[in-house]
């Protein structure tokens, strides 16, 4: 894998929030230079996941009704999640997450909706982001560390895309740190 000192992410783009009292919906758009099929099989396969996204799971996303267990980066919480959609490789829906992939010329618009509690949605867009650039250069052939989780959010480029996100929502950031960057 490529040193990920390397790497920063680019500036927040191509978000925005529909709110509905405390719970918002985060809504993500990246242009993939990949297939739907390929984009697809990292979205629905255990092994391709545990690569870039903020959670594992233990089976496969790709078919209706499918139940896994699904585990957030850096928590001890597990879920048991159903897909209730799955239409490769156009959509996908589980949990609170909803996937859709139109082909491009020459790849994937890649549009992710998440539902999160308002006072994190700024935090999420920051994560989804740089999972984002995680998935592109894995698919790519180029990949890097996934970092998701406590550990993530460690990472400066983390900070700056959550400022610049929860500016773009017009929302306030969190006030507190995770305990990883706490100053005292």
């Amino acid at each position: 894998m490529n040193d990920l000192a390397q790497y920063a992410p680019g500036p927040a783009s191509e978000a925005q929030v529909r709110k509905d009292g405390e719970k918002w919906t985060l809504i993500l758009v990246r242009e993939l230079r990949h297939p739907p099929a390929k984009v697809w099989k990292a979205l629905t396969d255990p092994l391709h996941l545990r690569e870039w996204a903020p959670f594992d799971v233990d089976g496969s996303l790709d078919t209706v009704g499918a139940t896994v267990k699904l585990t957030w980066v850096g928590t001890a919480n597990v879920s048991e999640t159903r897909v209730t959609r799955a239409d490769p490789p156009t959509v996908l829906e589980y949990q609170d997450i909803r996937w859709e992939l139109e082909p491009l010329a020459g790849g994937t618009r890649l549009t992710l909706w998440h539902s999160i509690d308002r006072r994190f949605v700024a935090w999420g867009a920051a994560g989804w982001h740089i999972c984002f650039d995680v998935l592109d250069r894995l698919l790519s052939g180029t990949p890097i560390a996934r970092f998701a989780g406590p550990g993530g959010m460690q990472f400066d480029g983390w900070q700056r895309l959550v400022t610049e996100y929860a500016r773009q929502f017009g929302a306030d950031p969190p006030h507190w740190a995770p305990k990883a960057v706490q100053r005292s």
